[in-house]
């Protein structure tokens, strides 16, 4: 998969995952995931991806500071109920991360590493997204504004003729790459995108 080169420039996001270490398929059971991964499960690189990632980047340094993030053991709450606007790609991202699901996941072992109800839709919360520790119930609440991020002027236009499917292929070469320009600067906006996510934590 060829990529634009910022993807490998990226910080990448390091958790350790119990049951992968059981199972023998990740040394110690760290797991690093990249922005590139999170572009190959959405299919596509775009500024609600990049923010999913900055969200889950950002709250889970709050969530464990110091501490290496333990997947399987973070619950992940959702303001927007699934099926609105882009609540599902932020979901998916975030669930991929933290291996939290609804329904659809892993039933454990023995009792253990149940990946379901972790994973909340519709909750009644002030924040985009919220990540929680099961082990101590404390919980980082998290918003994401791209908006001082702009397209570049051409954007609009080109993606008119794109979508009206009028584009030649020279234009349809220069959209994409000014549509991964944008994801490129939301990324490293003020060093490393962080000034673009609101972390509040709240202790449970």
């Amino acid at each position: 998969m060829i990529t634009p080169d910022f993807f490998t420039k990226l910080p990448t996001i390091t958790l350790r995952d119990p049951l992968s270490e059981l199972l023998g398929n990740a040394y110690r059971g760290i797991i690093e995931y990249t922005y590139g991964d999170m572009a190959k499960l959405a299919g596509h690189s775009c500024p609600t991806v990049a923010g999913a990632y900055l969200m889950l980047r950002e709250g889970l340094n709050a969530l464990y500071s110091s501490e290496m993030p333990v997947r399987g053991e973070i619950k992940v709450l959702m303001r927007g109920t699934l099926g609105e606007g882009t609540v599902g790609v932020v979901a998916n991202v975030a669930s991929m991360i933290t291996g939290a699901t609804d329904t659809s996941g892993f039933h454990g072992l023995n009792g253990r590493f149940d990946r379901r109800n972790l994973l909340f839709y519709g909750v009644d919360m002030e924040g985009e997204m919220a990540l929680e520790r099961i082990d101590t119930g404390v919980r980082v609440v998290l918003n994401y504004n791209p908006s001082s991020v702009l397209p570049h002027p051409d954007m609009s236009a080109l993606m008119m003729k794109v979508l009206g499917g009028i584009a030649n292929s020279g234009e349809q070469v220069e959209f994409g790459e000014l549509w991964q320009n944008r994801v490129e600067r939301i990324m490293f906006h003020g060093g490393n995108g962080a000034a673009l996510v609101n972390v509040s934590k709240i202790k449970g």
